[in-house]
């Protein structure tokens, strides 16, 4: 018996990224209250706010919309930003401290001239006791030393002297630390029974059952007195890293700015779609998508 050639099999290799749909697919409806928003990689580029972000939050605002900053930083850095921007809040430390603006009219006098100063205050909120936080900053501090000590290279993330409720070691800020030596970071952190998420810039750790769902669902509670979870479908989340997938996992209006990537082959959960646009930009499309919609 005569037999042919054997056929050919063409292996195809997954991409994930197949998965993720163009923003453009998106259909917001008039029914978007809300945004969530990541900040490092996600509103900014080399560190700053880009100017098509800033407006973008601006227009969001402008529109009605609530406006949330959901991030890893510590609350020290947040605290002018919160400030400045055009948001309800920022929820810094992955969910463990909420700033938020408040007008407070200060009396001041000049000769006998008296003038009404209005000025922003910034109220901050914290998930745990005085207490726990005490004892969970000493317990980190010696996590914090270990891994300086053990892991090659690994030095600890610049803004620490602002964190109050996490440590951060720096991977892609100032540094670079390769995936091993972000792998035996995170692997100390777990080992002491900390939390750990790996963000575009930073290796974060903590104690406590917060994150950044967990800070969403806090702070639609604390300002609007409601509960995230009944009306999830009508928040969006934008973020761009690995330390975003529980959101992406749990937000039906989830999207990734383009440079989210980078990671996907990180991720469990991907975003529901992704912008053309990297970082500011992305986020820029974002809202304008949201806008278009109402």
């Amino acid at each position: 018996m005569t037999t042919g050639p054997s056929p050919t099999v063409t292996h195809y290799r997954y991409d994930p990224m197949h998965d993720l749909s163009p923003l453009k697919t998106w259909r917001a409806t008039q029914r978007i209250a809300g945004l969530f928003t990541d900040i490092d990689d996600t509103l900014t580029t080399d560190g700053a706010i880009t100017p098509d972000a800033l407006q973008a939050l601006a227009d969001l605002k402008a529109a009605g919309l609530s406006v949330v900053a959901i991030t890893g930083r510590p609350v020290g850095w947040s605290e002018p930003f919160a400030l400045q921007w055009p948001v309800d809040a920022i929820v810094a430390e992955n969910g463990a401290v909420a700033l938020r603006r408040a007008a407070a009219e200060d009396l001041n006098e000049i000769g006998t001239q008296r003038l009404w100063d209005k000025r922003w205050q910034l109220s901050k909120s914290y998930q745990q006791a005085p207490a726990v936080r005490q004892r969970n900053f000493a317990r980190m501090q010696e996590v914090l030393a270990q891994i300086e000590t053990e892991v090659p290279g690994a030095r600890r993330a610049t803004d620490s002297a602002g964190r109050e409720t996490d440590i951060a070691i720096d991977h892609s800020e100032f540094t670079h630390l390769p995936q091993e030596a972000i792998d035996h970071a995170v692997h100390i952190m777990r080992e002491a029974g900390m939390n750990a998420t790996v963000s575009s810039i930073h290796i974060n750790g903590w104690f406590g059952d917060h994150n950044k769902l967990e800070g969403a669902r806090w702070i639609v509670r604390e300002l609007w007195g409601r509960d995230l979870d009944a009306e999830m479908d009508r928040w969006v989340y934008v973020g761009d890293s690995t330390n975003d997938q529980l959101m992406f996992q749990h937000f039906a209006h989830s999207v990734g700015v383009a440079n989210v990537a980078r990671f996907v082959p990180q991720l469990q959960h991907l975003p529901r779609y992704i912008t053309q646009g990297e970082r500011g930009a992305g986020f820029a499309e974002v809202a304008k998508a949201i806008l278009q919609g109402r």
